[in-house]
């Protein structure tokens, strides 16, 4: 389900994305589902590798700050058998395929999992946003002109957030280099939180403010 909702609104932004973009970005994201359709079995394995006594952990500095620094052997291993499944079920491979773990990109195994359950707080504002479109300026004259003056209309706004979205929170931003790129496996919602810091830089951003919108970490 997930897949055709992701194909589906690609599809419907594909004329303004650019047909090419719009399939490479979908295969990119298709990647991505193929790989935390096994979270359960990742998050069993990365508490397998915390408590490890054999594994012990260093407190040392890293990209998310002070870190406990601890290799994941059972991750690491599931994750390169899961890559390589999902590697031969598609035709090409868009983006890095590098694993970050126990490094100061990734300082453990918890950390890598929870990277997967970051991607409810990035798309619940945006969905919710372009569900109350509809709804903004439905009774309100001001507002209505407001959108029809900037905009057009509803639809239109919707498909400038989402092209914008399909544009950017897939393309690798967010990284400094290849090897720490977002792109990489552990790192594919790198440019996803990118463009959410600069949500208060877009054009549109006042109408995620008329909907309601407070931020991608709060309560939704």
């Amino acid at each position: 389900r997930g897949c055709q909702r992701y194909v589906g609104s690609a599809q419907y932004v594909s004329q303004s994305v650019g047909t090419g973009r719009a399939k490479s970005e979908t295969r990119f994201v298709l990647e991505n589902l193929s790989v935390s359709a096994h979270r359960y079995k990742l998050w069993y394995l990365a508490e397998k590798d915390l408590l490890s006594a054999d594994h012990q952990y260093s407190l040392r500095s890293s990209l998310q700050g002070l870190c406990r620094i601890q290799s994941a052997p059972n991750v690491s291993k599931a994750m390169k058998e899961i890559l390589s499944r999902v590697k031969t079920k598609t035709s090409s491979w868009v983006g890095s395929w590098v694993v970050h773990l126990g490094d100061h990109n990734v300082p453990n195994a918890f950390i890598f999992i929870d990277k997967y359950n970051q991607i409810g707080r990035i798309l619940t504002p945006i969905v919710h946003t372009i569900r109350k479109l509809d709804e903004v300026g439905h009774d309100d004259d001001d507002l209505r002109a407001y959108i029809k003056d900037n905009y057009r209309d509803a639809e239109a706004a919707k498909r400038l957030i989402l092209k914008d979205f399909f544009r950017h929170g897939f393309d690798g931003s967010g990284a400094d280099n290849f090897y720490d790129a977002g792109s990489c496996i552990d790192g594919r919602l790198t440019s996803a939180w990118n463009w959410c810091s600069l949500i208060e830089k877009k054009s549109y951003f006042s109408l995620f403010l008329l909907c309601g919108f407070t931020g991608f970490d709060g309560r939704f």
